[in-house]
């Protein structure tokens, strides 16, 4: 490893430790949804039900990857995909109780519990989640093999990806507790990347798997659709000049017209407008009359 002088290390003076020790309180916000073991800290069972498939999540990119497949799955006449989703507030710690834990031994949303099986069967990882979706109720995978293997590299691409775009560019650019120019200059440089290698792929296909709106569409729009619509850490897409991808521009605006993206998006939401958040869903008149805004005005 190449010397650095301590004093040029940010924070200043700061000398790599021989053993890492994890220091509570110093990565920022959100420095709280992680810690460095495993296991439940406390005991808490989780609701359930009157649907087989129950969804434990928040509506952060990947929670909203789920939303919209339920969604769009209940839109094109899959009585199969009938669900509950139960919030699960992360800000809280509410993912290290016992009940979450026995779902996904990782802690982390989304997480779906099938009981429509002989055994309940648990699926956690997004990514995981759709493909069991798409396979247990044949859509949104395409049949042919060379357009179904193309979603497929597009979801593992996502899978892949957004940890450069959310964990890495998203800290040291909004959360991070101060602005470390190598390490923006770093994330920023790889999103960069990201978004050219979308939209130059878009430039020759109506959707990631060719003419197919599929499971691939609904794992990258929550993370790149987001950021091209402005929605993602702040100024962040007037930071890295998403306007200037214009095929991911038309890709990204022709999917959130469609009305199982937007009930999608609504799902496990807890920020931004009162009337776009619906803290639970049990059915599909929830939409219309337990949004936020309609539970406070009641």
């Amino acid at each position: 490893m190449a010397e650095r002088s301590p004093v040029n290390n940010v924070p200043a003076g700061y000398e790599l430790p021989k053993v890492w020790t994890w220091e509570k309180g110093d990565g920022g916000q959100f420095a709280n949804i992680n810690r460095p073991v495993d296991g439940a800290t406390h005991d808490q069972d989780l609701p359930v039900g009157k649907h087989p498939l129950q969804l434990y999540s928040l509506a952060t990119p990947n929670g909203v990857k789920i939303g919209i497949m339920l969604e769009e799955l209940l839109a094109k006449g899959h009585e199969g995909a009938e669900y509950d989703a139960w919030l699960i507030r992360i800000g809280d710690g509410e993912q290290f109780g016992s009940g979450f834990v026995e779902i996904n031994p990782n802690w982390k949303i989304p997480a779906l519990m099938d009981r429509s099986t002989p055994k309940p069967t648990r699926v956690f990882e997004s990514g995981a989640i759709l493909l069991y979706l798409a396979s247990k109720l044949d859509a949104f995978l395409p049949k042919d093999h060379q357009a179904r293997t193309e979603a497929m590299n597009w979801l593992f691409w996502q899978m892949a990806s957004a940890p450069y775009f959310g964990g890495g560019f998203g800290h040291f650019y909004a959360y991070a507790p101060m602005h470390i120019k190598c390490a923006v200059d770093r994330f920023s440089m790889e999103v960069k990347r990201q978004l050219d290698v979308l939209d130059r792929h878009l430039a020759a296909n109506a959707y990631l798997a060719g003419d197919e709106y599929s499971i691939a569409d609904m794992a990258v729009w929550p993370w790149y659709g987001n950021l091209a619509l402005g929605r993602a850490y702040g100024d962040a897409g007037t930071f890295l000049d998403v306007q200037s991808y214009s095929h991911l521009q038309r890709w990204t605006n022709e999917i959130a017209e469609r009305p199982a993206v937007k009930r999608g998006r609504m799902i496990n939401r807890i920020s931004l407008d009162p009337s776009e958040q619906l803290h639970e869903r049990h059915d599909a008149s929830d939409f219309d009359t337990r949004t936020e805004d309609k539970i406070k005005a009641a």
